[in-house]
């Protein structure tokens, strides 16, 4: 099945309280989980969330790194809005900061000493200048974990897992879900765009029938 591109932004205030309210806990924690076993090293520093969304993954990293500065960035304000009430609410707001940004316009080089992201690169439309600006933000020796959702073989295999994973969520977080299953990248799809980007020590590992997740070191 070809790539069939969705929306770059997730602008809707509807589609982004959907979003915010559905239960990700085994995901989210899970990228968490991953992280701390990919780089059981790491403690400290300020970590990029590319494509922070209402900022979930931002306060679960912050609270387990309690030396870490962590800058959520998301182009979708409505998002972002969300982001800074959880925030507030989790007592976080000296150490998380959420910027209304598009992740190609974030300024400086060399300024992270770790970069984030989940769910971001499928609604890209050229996923190369993503891990262009990674190479470019990051400092050398940071860690990078990836993740986002396997594009499936075929439309009816999307629905399937529309179906198993999310029988109970609203239509409007089904339908999101679906497109972005067509819009997503396979595994192959991935290992090339590295390749391209000269990336090759990040490793990519499919965990699950929806998920695929690059982790690694940059120098």
């Amino acid at each position: 099945m070809d790539r069939i591109p969705e929306p770059e932004l997730m602008d809707d205030p509807k589609q982004a309280e959907a979003y915010a309210r559905a239960d990700f806990e085994a995901e989210n924690q899970g990228f968490i989980e991953r992280f701390k076993e990919y780089f059981p090293e790491f403690s400290q520093g300020t970590v990029l969330d590319l494509g922070c969304g209402p900022g979930d993954i931002c306060i679960r990293f912050a609270k387990f790194y309690q030396a870490c500065q962590v800058i959520g960035i998301d182009a979708s304000a409505p998002m972002i809005r969300l982001g800074e009430q959880a925030v507030k609410e989790a007592g976080l707001s000296d150490r998380i900061m959420l910027r209304c940004e598009r992740y190609e316009e974030v300024a400086g080089a060399r300024i992270a000493d770790a970069v984030i992201s989940n769910s971001l690169l499928h609604h890209l439309p050229n996923p190369l200048q993503f891990w262009q600006k990674i190479r470019q933000l990051v400092r050398p020796g940071a860690p990078v974990l990836v993740m986002d959702l396997l594009r499936p073989d075929s439309p009816e295999a999307a629905k399937a897992i529309v179906d198993q994973y999310a029988a109970n969520e609203p239509d409007i977080l089904r339908r999101d879900f679906y497109n972005s299953l067509l819009a997503a990248f396979t595994e192959d799809e991935i290992g090339s765009q590295l390749a391209r980007m000269n990336l090759t020590r990040l490793l990519i590992d499919v965990p699950d029938d929806r998920h695929w997740v690059v982790g690694g070191i940059i120098y």
